[in-house]
C-alpha cells in the first residue's frame, strides 16, 4: 500500500511538472512578436530583403565586417519565436547574461522551430527556433533536453493552446467592435456544423433561450462568449485525445501536424479560422492599422539601421544618428557589451555589423504598438515628445 502511494504520488508531480511546463510556456510564446503583430514580422522582413541589396548595406559590411548566410538569414525570415527565446534568455537582464534564468526544458517547448535560420527546414517553412545570437545556447538545450529539428512533445499542447484562444478570441473581439454580426455569423456556423458536433448546439440553444429568458443586456456578446467558452471544451478535449492516440509518434519525433488539426476538433477549428480570414482579417480597420504599421516600423527601421551603420563610437551626442542611438534600449546596448564571461567589456565601436542590426531589432521588436506610433510620430515631427 506504502509502495502504491509513492508511485501515485511520482506520477500526479510529473504530472504537475508537465502542466507547469505547457502553461509557463503558453504564457510567454507571444513574447518576441514585433509590434502589429505577425505582419510586423513580414514588414522586417521585407525591409531587410530590400537593404540587402543597396550601397549602404555593402558599405556597412566593408566597416563592420560581412554577415554569414545564417545571419543574413536572421533578419530575412525574422520570426518572434526567435526572439522570445532572445528576450527570455538574455535581454531580460536581471543579475547575470542568462536573462531571465529559464530552464533547459521551458526554452525547449518554447521553441516551436528548432532549427537555424539557414536550416533546409527554415528554407521550406520560412520558420526558425533561435538566432545566430543564442546558437551556444541551442546547442546546450539540444545537448540537455534532445530536440535537434523535431519539437519537444510539451510543445505541441502549447501551439493547440494557442489556436484554442486566438481562434475563439478573434471573434469574440470582432463582435465586441461591431465588425461581424453575431446572430448571422451563428446561423452560418450552426447550419455547417450542426450535425458534426450536435452536443455544442444543444447547450448554445438552451444558454440563448435563458438569455432571452432573463433578459440580458448585450444578448449577441453573451450568446459569443457562452460559444466561446464551449466551443474551446469540444477543442481542449479534443486536441488531449489527440496527443493521446498520436503520443507514440510524438515521442519517437515521428509526428509534424498541428495537434487541433488531426483531431476531432478539426472542422470546428477550420471553420472558425475561415471566419477569421473572410471577415475579421479583410475589415477595414485591421487593414489600415496594418498599413500605419507598415509605414511606422519601415521609417523606424530606416532611421535606426542608418544609425547604427554610420556612426563609430556611441560616447558622443551631436549628430543626429548619435541622438538615435542614445534612443535605443540602455538595457539592449548594455547587453551588447557583455563578453562570453558575463562582464561588460565590449564597447560599441568593436560591435560588428550583426550585432549592430540585431541590437536595432531588439529594440524596435521590443515595442508596443502604441508607443512605436508614438515615437514614430516623435522623430518625424507630428508631434513633441
Amino acid at each position: 500500500m506504502v509502495a502504491y502511494r509513492k508511485k501515485v504520488f511520482k506520477d500526479f508531480k510529473e504530472v504537475k511538472q508537465l502542466a507547469s511546463l505547457v502553461e509557463v510556456s503558453s504564457l510567454v510564446h507571444d513574447l518576441g512578436n514585433p509590434p502589429f503583430g505577425h505582419y510586423g514580422e513580414d514588414i522586417i522582413r521585407n525591409w531587410f530583403k530590400k537593404w540587402f541589396s543597396t550601397p549602404g548595406y555593402r558599405t556597412a559590411e566593408v566597416n563592420y565586417g560581412k554577415l554569414t548566410e545564417q545571419q543574413e538569414q536572421d533578419f530575412l525570415i525574422f520570426e518572434g519565436n526567435a526572439q522570445a527565446i532572445r528576450i527570455l534568455s538574455r535581454l531580460q537582464f536581471l543579475n547575470d547574461q542568462y536573462g531571465a534564468n529559464f530552464t533547459y526544458a521551458t526554452l525547449a517547448t518554447l521553441m516551436k522551430y528548432p532549427w537555424a535560420s539557414n536550416n533546409a527546414k527554415a528554407k521550406d517553412k520560412r520558420k526558425f527556433g533561435y538566432f545566430q545570437a543564442e546558437e551556444e545556447l541551442f546547442n546546450k538545450i539540444k545537448e540537455n533536453v534532445g530536440i535537434d529539428g523535431y519539437r519537444h512533445p510539451a510543445t505541441f499542447l502549447v501551439e493547440a493552446a494557442d489556436d484554442m484562444a486566438y481562434l475563439t478570441a478573434d471573434i469574440e473581439d470582432a463582435v465586441k467592435k461591431g465588425v461581424i454580426n453575431w446572430e448571422t455569423t451563428y446561423r452560418k456556423i450552426k447550419k455547417d456544423l450542426e450535425n458534426e458536433y450536435p452536443s455544442l448546439f444543444e447547450k448554445l440553444e438552451f444558454y440563448r433561450e435563458e438569455a432571452l429568458k432573463n433578459q440580458v443586456p448585450d444578448k449577441s456578446l453573451i450568446d459569443v462568449q457562452n460559444f466561446k467558452v464551449q466551443a474551446q471544451g469540444i477543442i481542449f478535449v479534443s486536441v488531449v485525445d489527440a496527443f493521446k492516440e498520436n503520443y507514440d509518434a510524438i515521442i519517437n519525433c515521428e509526428f509534424e501536424e498541428e495537434l487541433i488539426f488531426v483531431s476531432k476538433a478539426k472542422k470546428l477549428a477550420e471553420y472558425l479560422k475561415k471566419i477569421a480570414m473572410e471577415e475579421i482579417f479583410s475589415n477595414k480597420e485591421v487593414l489600415t492599422l496594418e498599413l500605419v504599421g507598415d509605414k511606422v516600423i519601415t521609417d523606424l527601421l530606416a532611421l535606426f539601421v542608418s544609425a547604427v551603420t554610420n556612426v563609430k563610437s556611441d560616447k558622443k551626442t551631436k549628430t543626429k544618428n548619435e541622438k538615435l542611438i542614445h534612443l535605443i534600449s540602455k538595457n539592449f546596448r548594455h547587453i551588447q557589451k557583455i563578453d562570453d564571461t558575463g562582464m561588460p567589456t565590449i564597447e560599441f565601436e568593436n560591435l560588428n555589423l550583426y550585432n549592430r542590426l540585431i541590437l536595432v531589432t531588439d529594440f524596435i521588436s521590443g515595442m508596443t504598438d502604441g508607443y512605436a506610433v508614438n515615437l514614430h510620430q516623435e522623430l518625424l515631427g507630428v508631434k513633441l515628445p
